[in-house]
């Protein structure tokens, strides 16, 4: 059998059934679970002639590898990759008579639910894409996809083989590159969020790699008054995006 993928949890289920149905391969239901969303996840699959097995918990449980599945699972074809080059060609294509949309870099995010929550909150201000360097990252997994609730499937992830040639690359097309870092000369309030914009954060341990670092056009701080030095890296995606919007809506 060719590579498959899995998925679990109501939201990503649903999601995928919703915006693409051919993806799913065979779905999984806890026998004795009703809900609205269950039922719609049921009718959707049965509309879609997508095999459906209703199993007991302990099977789910064990298909899943934990029991945070919410009642479903689905084993599903592998998610498709869209490469680096065939987003510049879009962005060219589709948005230079416009605003560059913005977009995300993750320096080495290893942990998959870190990667899930930016994924939410990127979905939520219309971030474009995620960039993700090919090695020493998190690639999209089923607890990615739980976190991210549906936003795995409408943002595509693009690993990248040489994120500093990467970023280069989007300063050519008119982007400007953001870095967070603790010894960012600007707070992220006194940044111009309005003009095209690429927040780049880094790892959960270390930060910014020195090259990436080296290639941000701005290094901004998040300011910390209490005892602990920096933010999740999911929370200071959170913050540094919910900046933008706010400033973007009141343009």
């Amino acid at each position: 059998m060719d590579r498959t993928e899995s998925i679990y949890g109501i939201n990503p289920v649903l999601t995928l059934l919703k915006q693409s149905p051919s993806q799913v391969l065979q779905l999984y239901i806890q026998a004795g679970i009703h809900s609205r969303r269950i039922d719609e996840i049921a009718g959707l699959a049965t509309k879609k002639d997508i095999p459906t097995e209703v199993v007991e918990r302990v099977r789910l449980q064990a298909l899943a590898g934990c029991d945070r599945h919410q009642g479903v699972f689905a084993i599903t074809k592998p998610v498709e990759t869209l490469s680096f080059d065939t987003l510049l060609d879009h962005l060219e294509k589709d948005y230079m008579a416009q605003q560059l949309p913005p977009l995300l870099v993750l320096d080495q995010v290893q942990d998959p639910h870190n990667l899930g929550a930016c994924l939410r909150t990127a979905d939520a201000v219309g971030i474009a894409a995620i960039l993700i360097p090919e090695r020493k990252s998190t690639p999209v997994t089923a607890v990615t996809r739980k976190v991210a609730c549906g936003a795995a499937e409408s943002i595509p992830v693009i690993p990248v083989k040489n994120l500093a040639r990467s970023l280069q690359a989007l300063k050519k097309l008119g982007y400007w590159l953001v870095g967070t870092d603790e010894r960012g000369s600007m707070d992220y309030t006194e940044l111009d969020w309005t003009i095209p914009v690429t927040l780049v954060m880094g790892n959960e341990g270390s930060g910014l790699r020195r090259l990436t670092r080296e290639s941000c056009d701005y290094l901004v701080h998040i300011p910390m008054l209490g005892q602990v030095s920096s933010l999740n890296v999911s929370v200071a995606t959170g913050v540094c995006l919910y900046e933008m919007l706010r400033q973007r809506r009141h343009k």
